[in-house]
C-alpha cells in the first residue's frame, strides 16, 4: 500500500513543493514531515491559513485544489443552480496568491460553475462585494490578510456576501476530507468555453461608485484636512489615492516605499498595523508633512488604523475601540431614521451606550465579522436598517455595500470625520474627549499568553474553581458562553443567547471588565481588558488617559500573576 507521502508526492502539481518534500526525505527529516502530515490544514469559518510549503498541513497548490473540489461539491449540495450562479474570485499580492486564485478557478470550471475572476490583485472587501453583486453562490479569496509573508490563506464568502458561519464550515470541511481522495480535474483558463468571466477596471470602479454613494457623509467638495496615509505593501494604495482624490483631499500623502504591493513586505517586520513599528513609517511621514491624521490598511485592505496628532505635535495610535466609537458617534449623529449597529463582545462597551442615547437598536456578537454581519442582516429591516459595525481589531464596515470588514469605506468615512473637525477646528482628540465625558472614560487594552496545548487550558482551570475576586476586585457576574450560563455574585443563574464558544466574561466592581478566551489560530489565550469611570469635571483627556493607562497597567500585572503568568 502506497504512503501517505507517496501519494502527496504523486498528487502534487508543483514541482517547487515536490522537489521540497523529496529534500526532506532525502534527509531523512522525520520529525518535519510527522508535522506536515500528521494532519491536514484544518478548513474553519474563516477558511485556510498557514505557511506556505509542501504537505498536507500547509498551504499549497495540492492543498488549495483539493479545498476547491470539495468546495465545489458542498455548494452543488446546498445552493441550487450553484453552477449557473457560479463563484466569485480574487487574490491578494502574495507570492503564491495569483496561481492559487487559478488553481481554484480550473478546479470549479471543470466542474463546471461560472467563474468570475478578477485580472489583478484586489482588496478582500472587494471580493465580498462581488458576490453579492453578481449574485454568485460564493466568494473565494486568497489572502493571508496581515500574517507574514511566509503564509498564505483561502477564504469563502457565502452566497450572502458574508464569511461562512456553521454548519456550512462543517460541511465544507467534510466535502474537502472526500475530495482528498477523489482525482483532480481541472479546465484551463484559456479554455473555458464562456465559463469564466474576467473581471477589471469596470468591476473595481462599480466598487469604488457605490461605495462613495453609499454614505452621505461622503462628499466631494474640496477638503482642508491633511492626511499621511501607507498601504503596508498591501493592494489597497491605488484604491485608497482614488477616494482621496475624488473627496477633495489634496493634502493626501503616501509612504512611496510601501505603496506598491508586495508579499514580501520588505520594509516591515509584521505587516500588522496593530503590530509595534508597523505604522513608523506613515507617522514619521505625517510629522513631516504637518498631516491631522496618519492611516493604514493591512495588506489585503479589509482593516483600517489611524494615529492622530496631539496637542503636543506628536502622533499618538488611536485603539480599535476609539476608532470605532469615532465613527459610530459621527454616523448616528447625522442620522434622524432608526438604524442598527453592532461589536463584538470583546470591543468596548461604550458602543451600547452611544446606541441608547442615538435612539439606535444594538446588537452584539462574538469575535469576528462573520458573526457580526450574519446577525445584522437577521435584524435589518427596510425601516430599520443596518449603518454600523465594528470589531476592537480594527475590523469596521459602514452601511450594508459590503458584509465584511471594509478597510477602504472605513477610510472615506473617517476622513470626512476628520474634515469635518478640522472645520469645527477640533482634533479627534477634542472629539473623543467630548465623549467620554458624556459617557465616561473608556480604556480597553489586550494581553495574550502562549501555553503548552498538551496542558490544561486557562479556561478548564477558570471553570474548575470560578474565581470570585480578580485582582482584588469583587465579580459582579460571570458569562460563560460555553455553557451558555450567566451566573450572578449571589449565585441567581440566567441563559445567554449566543452560539456555544469557549469565552468567559467577568463583569467586576469598578468599572472593570475582564474576558478570556483562547485564539482562533494559535494556542494563545487572549485577555481582554476594559476599565470604565467617570471623568472628573474639566479633567483633560491626556490626565485622563494618563490616570486609566496607570490603573489598568496595575490591574493587567495582578490578573496576569493571578493566572500564574
Amino acid at each position: 500500500m502506497e504512503s501517505p507521502i507517496s501519494q502527496w508526492l504523486n498528487r502534487d502539481p508543483d514541482p517547487s513543493t515536490r522537489q521540497e518534500l523529496q529534500q526532506l526525505i532525502n534527509t531523512e527529516n522525520k520529525q518535519e514531515l510527522a508535522e506536515r502530515f500528521s494532519s491536514r490544514l484544518a478548513f474553519g469559518t474563516a477558511g485556510l491559513r498557514g505557511k506556505v510549503g509542501a504537505g498536507p498541513n500547509r498551504m499549497n497548490r495540492l492543498v488549495v485544489q483539493e479545498t476547491s473540489l470539495g468546495l465545489g461539491h458542498y455548494l452543488e449540495k446546498t445552493i441550487p443552480n450553484a453552477k449557473q450562479k457560479g463563484v466569485f474570485i480574487g487574490y491578494d499580492a502574495r507570492p503564491d496568491s495569483k496561481q492559487f486564485a487559478h488553481d481554484s478557478a480550473e478546479v470549479l470550471l471543470s466542474l463546471g460553475f461560472n467563474v468570475y475572476l478578477t485580472d489583478n490583485v484586489v482588496p478582500t472587501p472587494f471580493v465580498a462585494f462581488g458576490v453579492r453583486h453578481f449574485s454568485t453562490a460564493a466568494g473565494i479569496v486568497v489572502t493571508a490578510s496581515h500574517n507574514p509573508p511566509e503564509y498564505n490563506g483561502y477564504k469563502v464568502y457565502w452566497e450572502n456576501g458574508a464569511q461562512i458561519i456553521p454548519p456550512h464550515d462543517h460541511g465544507i470541511a467534510a466535502c474537502i476530507d472526500e475530495a482528498t481522495k477523489l482525482p483532480i480535474t481541472l479546465t484551463s483558463l484559456s479554455n473555458a468555453d464562456g465559463k469564466l468571466h474576467w473581471l477589471g477596471e469596470s468591476f473595481y470602479q462599480t466598487y469604488l461608485d457605490k461605495m462613495l454613494k453609499s454614505s452621505e457623509l461622503i462628499t466631494t467638495t474640496p477638503k482642508q484636512a491633511s492626511i499621511a496615509y501607507t498601504a503596508m505593501h498591501g493592494v489597497g494604495g491605488r484604491f485608497i489615492s482614488t477616494i482621496a482624490s475624488t473627496t477633495g483631499f489634496e493634502r493626501f500623502y503616501t509612504v512611496k516605499e510601501q505603496y506598491d504591493p508586495d508579499g514580501m513586505f520588505p520594509t516591515v517586520n509584521f505587516p500588522n498595523p496593530e503590530e509595534p513599528g508597523a505604522m513608523d513609517k506613515v507617522i514619521a511621514l505625517a510629522k513631516e508633512k504637518n498631516a491631522d491624521i496618519a492611516c493604514a490598511n493591512d495588506p489585503d485592505a479589509d482593516r483600517f488604523a489611524a494615529a492622530a496628532k496631539t496637542e503636543s505635535g506628536h502622533y499618538r495610535m488611536l485603539t480599535g475601540d476609539q476608532v470605532g466609537i469615532l465613527l459610530a458617534d459621527y454616523i448616528l449623529s447625522n442620522r434622524q431614521q432608526p438604524c442598527w449597529i453592532g461589536n463584538t463582545i470583546v470591543s468596548s462597551s461604550l458602543l451600547e451606550n452611544i446606541a441608547s442615547k442615538y435612539g439606535a437598536s444594538y446588537f452584539k456578537t462574538l469575535t469576528g465579522f462573520k458573526w457580526l454581519t450574519n446577525v445584522a442582516m437577521e435584524n435589518q429591516t427596510e425601516t430599520k436598517p443596518f449603518v454600523f459595525a465594528y470589531e476592537e481589531a480594527l475590523g469596521y464596515t459602514v452601511n450594508n455595500l459590503v458584509w465584511d470588514k471594509d478597510g477602504l469605506s472605513a477610510f472615506a468615512v473617517f476622513t470626512s470625520l476628520a474634515e469635518t473637525l478640522k472645520q469645527q477646528q477640533k482634533s479627534v482628540w477634542d472629539r473623543l474627549s467630548e465623549i467620554y465625558q458624556q459617557y465616561g472614560f473608556y480604556v480597553t487594552a489586550q494581553k495574550s499568553i502562549a501555553f503548552d496545548p498538551n496542558e490544561q487550558s486557562i479556561g478548564e482551570k477558570l471553570r474548575l474553581t470560578p474565581p470570585t475576586r480578580i485582582a482584588g476586585k469583587q465579580i459582579l457576574c460571570t458569562e460563560d458562553f460555553l455553557s451558555s450560563v450567566k451566573t450572578l455574585s449571589s449565585g441567581e443563574t440566567k441563559p445567554l443567547d449566543f452560539p456555544e464558544s469557549d469565552v468567559l466574561i467577568y463583569h467586576l466592581e469598578d468599572g472593570y471588565r475582564v474576558i478570556v478566551r483562547p485564539s482562533g489560530t494559535e494556542p494563545k489565550i487572549k485577555c481582554y481588558y476594559e476599565l470604565s469611570y467617570p471623568m472628573a469635571p474639566g479633567e483633560g483627556y491626556w490626565k485622563a488617559q494618563e490616570h486609566a493607562d496607570e490603573h489598568m497597567t496595575s490591574f493587567i500585572k495582578q490578573h496576569q500573576a493571578e493566572l500564574g503568568q
